[in-house]
């Protein structure tokens, strides 16, 4: 699904297909909403995390954060 101009009432068929149906009021704020995630989404596939370390390593024993 692209949301480029995703509209509100496609962002309706889309929930409404999805199982999820919305009031009609909502339609507008889900569509601006999917927007904006598309927008963050394709910015994070640019970004290049070769380097980046795993934030967890099987061999690590895991934290206590009891006190």
């Amino acid at each position: 699904m692209s949301t480029a101009g995703l509209t509100p009432p496609e962002a309706a068929r889309w929930a409404d297909r999805s199982g999820l149906p919305l009031a009609a009021d909502r339609h507008a704020a889900v569509a601006a909403t999917a927007e904006h995630i598309h927008s963050v989404v394709s910015i994070l596939r640019e970004l290049d995390f070769g380097d980046t370390a795993p934030a967890h390593h099987a061999d690590e024993e895991p934290h206590d954060a009891a006190v």
